[in-house]
């Protein structure tokens, strides 16, 4: 699923979407089952429809990409890791930010 600069992650694009992209990557693991990943969604997706060109909102489904998230000791969900030129430039947990903080950690 990819609608605009939301896209749907797994194992076999995570490298050339996130590692090699050319601009911040917010990566969300998340699950269907989660109320709080469900809460912050839509607001990761107008994050994304706002910016296009200055930031690609990926999604990692922790229940269908389990050695993605395994790989990065994702926990507890909403988790979200933002990456830039292929490193993790931060992370955080829950679905308690803000837009603007969000977009801050974004350099937005």
């Amino acid at each position: 699923m990819a609608d605009g600069n939301t896209i749907t992650l797994t194992t076999a694009n995570f490298d050339s979407a996130v590692l090699q992209s050319k601009v911040p990557v917010l990566v969300d693991f998340w699950a269907e089952w989660c109320g709080p990943c469900r809460m912050i969604a839509p607001l990761l997706e107008q994050i994304a429809k706002d910016h296009p060109g200055k930031v690609v909102v990926g999604k990692v489904n922790v229940d269908t990409e389990q050695a993605l998230a395994a790989k990065y000791s994702v926990q507890s969900i909403p988790a979200f890791f933002i990456f830039k030129d292929g490193q993790i430039a931060e992370q955080f947990v829950g679905a308690q930010h803000s837009r603007q903080s969000i977009e801050s950690k974004l350099g937005l």
